[in-house]
């Protein structure tokens, strides 16, 4: 906590002034970066009222002022369909000024401050009555609802794209990096694996090219593309509101983004959670015959060799025994014959 008396509060107030007239009397810092590459901090100002602001501060190669102006369209889209979501505010000239802050050159902008807390901080009080599985299914709807929209005013991919880049930074995909992972880690288990993981590996990228051609002609939208915990919110009785936190939002397929936000260890939990989601998004969302064409080959693509597979395959260690039954449900999990159309009607 930053207060007047402190080094940092002046730094603070300076940015902040390039926003807001008014004076806080303290700033709450909540680091959020990754790497020396990816600086973030969001800084909450308190005034002597009680009432709250918030300012972003971003040093990192996907965050500029084109895809601060998406994060704000997408989040007003958001809430023209019923949710909310904070607003996304320029500075008193309307624009999105670079600072120095911290030692990093950093583009900043102001947002609202949510009057709901996140769904991670969820207690488990009696006065909260609404299920987990609740609120993460009405998530579910909002985000058909938005998919259904077929949003184009952007071009700019969501953090979950394929099949192209997110960062400048990037050599790949997401899917891919972890693609790679899984082999240069596969080829270091014994000589006896070997021909089931080159296998595997062969099945995994003939499945991708196959999807290449026809993932562009997928429908899409533009999505918050976080649904995560940390970024869902809630109301005092554990009600879903809406949603923030739109720095990976972009354009996407919707089956991506869906299939990537369910994730589990195990196999069949996995596939039952991805059923569940289909049945609950398809009253409100209409899957085209592509999609349906594409499912079976997306999942192939996404989950096999997705970093949750490896983490779990490299705790395995020396159970050889463990091994094999591991690469035994991979193996299965690229070839077998697994009806999504089922659940896509």
């Amino acid at each position: 906590m930053y207060k007047k008396t402190n080094d940092g509060y002046r730094e603070l107030s300076d940015i902040f002034g390039l926003f807001y007239n008014d004076v806080p009397s303290a700033f709450e810092v909540i680091n959020t970066s990754r790497g020396d590459a990816d600086f973030r901090e969001t800084v909450i100002a308190e005034f002597e009222t009680g009432e709250k602001s918030v300012l972003k501060l971003a040093d990192n190669d996907f965050t500029f002022p084109e895809k601060i102006e998406m994060w704000r369209r997408t989040s007003e889209e958001y809430r023209k369909a019923g949710y909310y979501c904070p607003k996304i505010f320029p500075d008193k000239t309307g624009s999105y000024p670079v600072v120095q802050y911290k030692g990093h050159s950093c583009i900043s902008y102001a947002e609202e401050f949510s009057p709901y807390r996140p769904a991670e901080y969820r207690s488990e009080n009696a006065s909260e009555e609404i299920s987990a599985a609740e609120y993460e299914k009405e998530a579910w709807i909002m985000t058909a609802k938005i998919a259904s929209k077929y949003f184009s005013y952007t071009d700019y991919p969501s953090a979950y794209c394929l099949f192209e880049t997110f960062c400048p930074s990037d050599k790949t995909d997401e899917v891919l990096e972890n693609a790679l992972e899984w082999k240069k880690y596969a080829q270091t288990l014994p000589e006896e694996f070997r021909p089931q993981t080159e296998r595997i590996w062969r099945l995994w990228t003939e499945n991708r090219k196959k999807l290449e051609t026809v993932y562009k002609k997928l429908p899409t939208s533009v999505f918050q593309a976080d649904l995560n915990s940390t970024n869902i919110l809630l109301d005092g009785s554990g009600k879903f509101v809406g949603v923030y936190d739109f720095n990976l939002c972009g354009k996407d397929v919707f089956l991506n983004y869906l299939f990537r936000e369910t994730f589990y260890d195990d196999y069949k939990k996995e596939l039952d959670a991805i059923f569940r989601r289909l049945k609950i998004v398809g009253e409100y969302y209409r899957f085209s015959e592509d999609e349906k064409q594409a499912a079976l080959m997306l999942y192939r693509c996404l989950k096999p060799l997705w970093c949750n597979k490896l983490e779990r395959l490299k705790k395995l260690e020396n159970d050889t025994a463990a091994v094999g039954a591991y690469l035994n449900e991979t193996e299965r999990s690229l070839t077998e014959d697994i009806d999504f159309v089922l659940y896509m009607n």
